[in-house]
């Protein structure tokens, strides 16, 4: 008999491995960090010895969800502007409030965030913020894996007063990077209204040079469309193509405004998206044209968004808000099923940070799982458990996240984080922005 770190048994496991296999009473055997086997309870059990067992019972394990577009600090944002239209949000509320961020606030933004996420199942996140070492490191105390980038203007931020040195601040904070296991690094231009074309190509030679993934806001409203057509003389997508932004690695947010022929050109490209339904509905940015992205053979994977236009970072949340929109958008109940949500918010999410390994649950992948109290009333009786993760959870039947064979959060406790003080901190910091008079 072989030994694990931990073996865990529940009466369903959604594994979202190649098959899509779902396993009925079931087992994983958890060693250094990794899934050393997973199967049934009987079968795991006779072959495995954990070294510590966790018997679930009535629980539904998944893997880890995986966010692809957020701004974490934004969550000291949360209501504090809501219902303005995206430009006006961002212009007159959000840039004035983010250019009085500290580290301090940075840091407490964050690690709010985190406890968010893993309390509703998230366990890998693609960041965009100013100053970001400040993210990255939180999220590296809080135990979750990100892929972070350092947003890229032509003016300046908080993380450079010298937009001419944004770029040097992107690869120092890439070669703090290398080697961690758990956060990678992705150059971040921000969108093309807030850089150039030159900006643009320049971020594209340093993501070649450093062979590293590139993370932009893309094509998200009708003005910016109308914004791009005065400055380069052509569509967002477009002025993307010409700075040699489009790559297999590129992950764009948002796609709101794409019509046929740029998203043929994405998937020409090998480009993926990040679908963030609720923050364009709450923004009326519009509805991404997903089943047509779906079609072309686009990765599309989901986001939330930062919790200043959501105002939630629950990928539970996102699931049903997805599959819901695109069947009222289309008039058809067919349209973006059940699986296909779960599809988004996990493996397509892996494959979208350039993780692959991610997103499921088979031997040899990392230990980030998720575990769904299935006891609870709105997810009985048990039908189908993939239609339960899309249509009816509503991710506070969370009852444990794991991230590389760590309990990050377990029935009420985060064992990273002392979130009592964190909350209220949080709150005091939410409390003085509020406070102060705008620029």
């Amino acid at each position: 008999m072989q030994t694990c770190n931990l073996l865990l048994h529940a009466d369903v496991i959604v594994t979202q491995n190649q098959e899509r296999e779902v396993i009925y009473d079931g087992a994983i055997a958890v060693s250094d960090g990794k899934i050393a086997a997973i199967g049934g309870k009987a079968e795991v059990g006779a072959a495995w010895q954990g070294a510590e067992q966790l018997a679930l019972g009535a629980a539904l394990v998944m893997p880890g969800l995986i966010n692809t577009h957020t701004h974490m600090p934004m969550s000291l944002l949360r209501g504090i502007a809501d219902d303005i239209p995206l430009m006006e949000w961002l212009t007159n509320e959000i840039f004035p409030r983010e250019a009085r961020f500290s580290p301090h606030m940075l840091e407490v933004g964050t690690l709010l965030s985190c406890a968010e996420m893993l309390r509703t199942g998230t366990t890998t996140v693609c960041d965009m913020y100013l100053n970001e070492p400040h993210i990255y490191r939180s999220i590296d105390k809080a135990g979750m894996r990100a892929v972070a980038g350092e947003g890229i203007f032509a003016f300046p931020s908080i993380g450079y007063a010298d937009p001419a040195k944004a770029l040097d601040a992107a690869r120092e904070q890439a070669a703090e990077l290398k080697g961690n296991a758990r956060i990678r690094y992705a150059i971040s231009p921000h969108s093309v209204y807030t850089t150039n074309l030159d900006l643009l190509e320049k971020c594209a030679s340093l993501a070649r040079e450093l062979d590293l993934p590139l993370h932009v806001h893309l094509a998200e409203t009708a003005s910016e469309t109308a914004q791009s057509m005065k400055l380069y003389g052509c569509r967002p997508v477009e002025a993307c193509r010409r700075a040699g932004l489009l790559t297999t690695r590129t992950l764009i947010a948002h796609g709101v405004e794409l019509n046929e022929d740029e998203i043929a050109l994405l998937a020409e490209h090998g480009c993926s998206v990040a679908h963030n339904p609720r923050s364009n509905m709450k923004l009326a940015s519009g509805i991404a044209p997903v089943p047509q992205m779906l079609a072309k053979g686009l990765n599309v994977s989901l986001g939330t968004d930062g919790a200043a236009s959501n105002n939630s970072q629950n990928m539970f949340a996102e699931m049903s808000a997805c599959a819901l929109l695109h069947k009222v958008r289309s008039m058809e109940p067919t349209t973006l099923p059940a699986w296909q949500a779960l599809d988004m918010a996990t493996v397509n999410g892996g494959k979208a940070l350039g993780w692959p390994e991610l997103g499921s649950l088979s031997a040899g992948s990392p230990a980030d799982l998720t575990v769904l109290d299935l006891t609870q009333p709105n997810l009985a009786p048990l039908s189908s458990p993939v239609s339960h993760l899309a249509y009816a959870a509503s991710g506070h039947e969370v009852v444990m996240t794991m991230v590389e064979g760590k309990i990050l959060y377990a029935h009420g406790k985060f064992p990273s984080l002392d979130y009592p003080a964190l909350r209220r901190e949080a709150q005091n910091l939410h409390d003085w922005l509020r406070k102060q008079d705008r620029p």
